[in-house]
């Protein structure tokens, strides 16, 4: 919910504008509240905006865990004084970067909306019913159990529908508009600012609405507000351990961008391979039915199967000339430097299988280890169909990519003895659904990997010279001389 502190930065006149709108918006949406005679319960909405204000400012960088409270205003109180609960919160809360004020400004009013929408949601569900109707059962008029109160007023099943819909509400509302912020301050795409933000920033609120009504039906409970707001312990708690886990998340991507980027520094010949690799063998695991953790996982073993270059000599991987046999058998020992290398990284599992074996080949003569068959751990075997397609259809300083479709033949024809037929079998549906778009791997003409463009004859079948094992960087084609290719090391 505090997506502006990354989203307004310079405030061009378009953002300006638009927050200006907002902020006229949420006091308009507020203002019953403070007309002479309104009826707000203003104990209430001052005690639901104190704790607000606290939890804004213990958020452990997860403001989301403190959206009950809002929600248990929404559920309390009429819209308009609702919508006040947010205003000292957001104004209080902490500004990383400046204009300050515009920053503050814009949460309490994309808050105060938020709100308000959402506890109009809930009473045009006949929530606050609802709840009476809860409240009365509450008081030992009739058993909890039941569906409808005496009056025939829905009972709990339907106010947990209803504070579901109405935190769906807030959450979608402030959605929007910060994604009005991304589209004018960011220049950022509609499609980008609104619709890929959706599913993820509506999941949380599935939980919230149900922790919210919570904290409304505890309100009005012989212990009143102390009770409620022990509905937030168990927030705040599974607030820090997420936010844990989104560091250690981040630790670990920070892990796998650096070893990609120390290899892409060295082997300057096939930057952008790791990543292109890694995408394929994804689009092979999802085929294959792998999700979750599993496809996270062959994902990365596909960006860090070459991450052993680190241990090869940079001599051998910039060579400009054919590979001796003792430096081509150097070379080959990479897969091994890359398993050493990652043993310590927990986190990786079934990926250093792929990273040691991935240029094992079905009939037994690849290396390290000769493995045959399904003795190849399965992540190994997507990879290294996924390695030689984007060698194939990557360009090299010696040659042109080849088209999809010649290096999805040249899998088909060697499925069986160097590839496993399902896994191209996998990649070419993928394919055929998705299509692929590579990018040109070679960054400048003068980078010629360790032969010169023009000695090398274009083999006459890349895929079937790759019996000889070797070859350092792709399937099609060693870079020259080295040998053959079966997938780059």
């Amino acid at each position: 919910m505090d997506g502006e502190e990354d989203t307004v930065r310079a405030l061009p006149h378009g953002a300006r504008a638009y927050v200006l709108c907002a902020v006229l918006a949420g006091a308009y949406c507020a203002a019953p509240a403070v007309r002479p005679g309104a009826a707000v319960p203003w104990a209430t909405t001052a005690l639901l905006a104190a704790v607000h204000a606290v939890g804004s400012r213990v958020r452990a960088r997860w403001p989301e865990w403190c959206s009950p409270v809002l929600l248990a205003g929404a559920f309390l109180l009429p819209p308009a004084a609702a919508a006040l609960v947010a205003v000292p919160g957001a104004l209080l809360a902490r500004v990383e970067r400046p204009p300050a004020g515009a920053r503050r400004a814009w949460r309490a009013a994309r808050l105060s909306l938020a709100v308000w929408a959402a506890s109009c949601a809930f009473a045009a569900l006949d929530g606050p019913g609802t709840l009476s109707a809860l409240w009365t059962l509450g008081d030992g008029a009739q058993d909890p159990a039941a569906q409808t109160s005496s009056s025939g007023t829905p009972g709990f099943p339907y106010a947990l529908a209803a504070a579901v819909a109405a935190a769906l509400v807030l959450g979608l509302t402030t959605t929007a508009l910060e994604g009005g912020v991304l589209v004018t301050a960011e220049r950022q795409s509609p499609r980008a600012a609104w619709w890929g933000r959706l599913p993820g920033a509506l999941a949380p609120y599935l939980v919230h609405g149900p922790a919210g009504l919570a904290m409304a039906v505890l309100w009005r409970s012989p212990y009143e507000p102390a009770a409620a707001l022990l509905v937030l312990l168990p927030m705040y708690v599974c607030a820090c351990g997420f936010v844990l886990y989104r560091r250690e998340s981040a630790a670990h991507q920070a892990t796998i961008r650096a070893l990609v980027q120390a290899v892409d520094i060295k082997d300057r010949y096939t930057r952008g391979h790791s990543e292109r690799v890694g995408r394929a063998s994804a689009m092979i695991a999802r085929e294959l039915g792998m999700s979750g953790d599993r496809l996270e996982a062959v994902r990365i073993a596909g960006i860090l199967h070459d991450v052993g270059k680190l241990g090869v000599p940079t001599r051998l991987l910039r060579k400009n000339g054919p590979l001796t046999p003792d430096e081509r058998r150097v070379i080959e020992l990479h897969p091994e430097y890359g398993d050493e290398m990652v043993r310590g990284i927990g986190f990786l599992g079934e990926a250093r299988a792929a990273i040691l074996h991935h240029h094992e080949r079905l009939d037994g003569s690849g290396y390290p280890y000769g493995l045959a068959g399904a003795q190849i751990p399965e992540f190994a075997r997507v990879v290294a169909v996924a390695d030689a397609f984007d060698a194939m259809t990557s360009t090299r300083t010696y040659r042109r990519a080849r088209p999809v479709p010649t290096a999805v033949e040249e899998l088909q024809r060697c499925a069986g003895s160097q590839f496993d037929p399902r896994m191209v079998g996998a990649l070419t549906r993928a394919l055929d659904r998705h299509g692929w778009h590579a990018a040109v791997t070679a960054d400048a003409p003068e980078e010629r990997g360790n032969v010169p463009a023009d000695a090398l004859p274009e083999p006459a079948s890349p895929l079937v010279r790759a019996a000889a094992p070797g070859a350092p960087d792709e399937p099609g084609g060693p870079r020259p001389g080295a040998g053959g290719p079966g997938g780059g090391p």
